[in-house]
C-alpha cells in the first residue's frame, strides 16, 4: 500500500515540488559528503605541504572506489526506478538485491589487491617522493574501508532512485558529520597524524554502511534486499554494469584526469621559478594547490549533481509510466534552477578565491597556484546544470551509449588531451606552463557543455 501511494504522488504531484522534496535531503547529503571530504583537507593542510598534496592524491583512489560505486548504484538504480514505475516488483528486487551484494564484493577485491601493490598503485596517482610517504600511510585505511565505502554509495544512489533520498540522507550524513569530528581527535589529540585523517574516514564510512544498510533491512526501501533476490544470470550483471557504465566515465575518468593533474601539476609547478626555491617544494605547492581547487571545485558541484539527482527518480519513474511530458517539465525546471544557483555561487567563489585556498593551506605559492585555478573553475560553473542535467537525462532513461559518451567527455576526451597540450599552448604565448594545467579544467567543462545541448535536443524529439 505504500508503495503504491509513493509511486502515485511520483506520477502526480508536481514536477517542481517533487525534484525538491527529493534534492534537499540529497543536496544535503552531497554537502556534508563533500565538507567532510573538504576537512580531510583542512586539518591534514596543518601538517604540511606535501600532507596536503598527499589527500589531493588519496582523493584520487577514492574517485576510483565511486567509480565502481556509482556504476553499479545508478546502474541498477536507474532501472529499478524504470520497473517501479512499470510495476514490475520482482524485477526491481532482483536488481536492488543484486547490486548491493556485488558492491560489497567488488569492495573487497580493492582491499585485497589495493594493499598487496599499495607503494606501486600511489606513485601511478601521482605522489612525488615527497608525499609518498604521507599518501601511503593515508591509503592503508581507506582500502581497508574500501567494501564499506562502495556499498554505501551504491546502496545510497538505490535509495535516491525510488524516491527515498531522506533514508539515504541520514545514513550518509550521520558518518559524514562522525568524520568532522574524529578528524581533529584523531589527527592532533591522539597524535596519529595523516593516520589519524584515515582511519576518521574508515570509522564513519562503516558507520554509514550499517545505517543504509539498516533502510533495506526495515524494508524503507520500495525494493526489497534479500540473498534470495540475487540473480543468477549473466544478463542481470551485464544489464547493470551497461546502465551504469555513464556513471563509470564519469566518476572513472575523473580518476583518470587526477592522476594527469597531479603529475602535471609536479612536473610544471617544479620548474616555475614564480612558486618556490626549491623544485621539490615547488612541486608539492601545485599539487596541493590543485588539490584544494579540486576539493572546493567538489563541494560546490555537490548542489548542482544533489539536485539532478533529486531529478533521477522524478525522470525515471515518469519515463518509465511514459508520462513524457512531466520527464520534459523535470528537465527544464532542473536546468534553470541548478543554473541559477551555479550563477550565484560561481560570483562569490570568483571574488574571494585567494581567501578560499588560504582558509585550507596558508602558503604564498599554494595560494598562487590555486586561487587563479579557482577563479577559472568559477567562470564555468553555472553551465554545469546542462552537463549533469543531461547525463543524468539519458542515464535515467536508458539512453546508455549517449550517456556513456556524454560523460566521458568533460573528463576524458577533452580533458586528457589538454593537460598535455595547454601547458605549451600557454608558453609558446610567453606565459608560465602552470597556467595551462591551472585553466584546463574549465576549458574542459566549456567544451562539455556545449556539447550537451544538441543530445538534450535530440532526446526530446525523439520523446515526441
Amino acid at each position: 500500500m505504500e508503495t503504491s501511494a509513493s509511486l502515485q504522488k511520483m506520477l502526480t504531484e508536481p514536477v517542481g515540488s517533487l525534484i525538491l522534496k527529493n534534492a534537499i535531503p540529497t543536496v544535503i547529503t552531497m554537502m556534508i559528503t563533500a565538507i567532510y571530504n573538504t576537512a580531510d583537507t583542512f586539518f591534514v593542510s596543518k601538517l604540511g605541504t606535501s600532507a596536503s598534496g598527499a589527500v589531493g592524491v588519496i582523493f584520487t583512489l577514492m574517485f576510483l572506489m565511486q567509480a565502481c560505486a556509482f556504476t553499479i548504484g545508478m546502474g541498477s538504480g536507474s532501472i529499478t526506478s524504470r520497473a517501479l514505475g512499470a510495476e514490475d516488483f520482482k524485477k526491481a528486487n532482483t536488481y536492488c538485491s543484486t547490486a548491493i551484494f556485488t558492491a560489497f564484493f567488488v569492495g573487497v577485491l580493492f582491499t585485497v589487491f589495493g594493499n598487496i601493490f599499495r607503494e606501486g598503485l600511489v606513485r601511478h596517482l601521482g605522489a612525488t617522493p615527497t608525499i609518498l610517504p604521507f599518501a601511503l600511510d593515508y591509503a592503508r585505511y581507506i582500502l581497508f574501508g574500501a567494501p564499506f565505502i562502495i556499498t554505501s554509495f551504491a546502496m545510497n544512489n538505490l535509495l535516491r532512485f525510488q524516491g527515498r533520498a531522506a533514508f539515504s540522507m541520514i545514513g550518509m550524513i550521520s558518518g559524514g558529520i562522525l568524520n568532522i569530528f574524529l578528524d581533529p581527535l584523531f589527527i592532533f589529540v591522539f597524535d596519529w597524524g595523516i593516520s589519524g585523517a584515515a582511519i576518521a574516514t574508515l570509522i564513519s564510512q562503516i558507520v554509514s554502511f550499517l545505517i543504509l544498510l539498516s533502510m533495506f533491512i526495515r524494508k524503507k526501501s520500495l525494493a526489497e534486499l534479500s540473498l534470495s533476490h540475487i540473480s543468477k544470470k549473466i544478463r542481470t550483471y551485464q544489464d547493470i554494469i551497461t546502465s551504469g557504465l555513464p556513471s563509470f566515465f564519469r566518476q572513472g575518468m575523473g580518476a583518470l584526469s587526477g592522476i594527469f593533474l597531479n603529475r602535471q601539476a609536479a612536473f610544471y609547478g617544479a620548474v616555475t621559478v614564480s612558486l618556490a626555491a626549491s623544485s621539490a617544494l615547488a612541486a608539492d605547492s601545485a599539487v596541493a594547490g590543485m588539490a584544494i581547487t579540486n576539493r572546493v571545485d567538489k563541494l560546490l558541484l555537490s548542489v548542482a549533481i544533489g539536485l539532478g539527482q533529486g531529478f533521477q527518480p522524478v525522470c525515471g519513474i515518469n519515463y518509465g509510466a511514459k508520462q513524457f511530458d512531466r520527464v520534459r517539465s523535470a528537465y527544464s525546471f532542473l536546468v534553470k534552477v541548478s543554473g541559477a544557483v551555479m550563477t550565484l555561487s560561481a560570483l562569490l567563489v570568483f571574488i574571494f578565491a585567494p581567501q578560499i585556498v588560504s582558509f585550507f593551506r596558508d602558503d604564498e605559492s599554494v595560494v598562487l597556484v590555486g586561487s587563479l585555478a579557482l577563479r577559472f573553475q568559477a567562470c564555468v560553473l553555472p553551465f554545469h546544470s546542462l552537463i549533469f542535467g543531461t547525463n543524468m537525462l539519458l542515464q535515467v532513461a536508458g539512453e546508455k551509449k549517449s550517456a556513456t559518451f556524454l560523460s566521458s567527455m568533460r573528463q576524458g576526451l577533452f580533458f586528457i588531451p589538454c593537460i598535455f597540450i595547454l601547458p605549451h599552448a600557454v608558453q609558446f604565448f610567453g606565459a608560465e606552463p602552470i597556467l595551462g594545467v591551472q585553466m584546463t579544467q574549465a576549458l574542459c567543462d566549456m567544451l562539455a557543455a556545449v556539447c550537451a545541448i544538441p543530445f538534450s535536443i535530440r532526446f526530446f524529439k525523439k520523446l515526441g
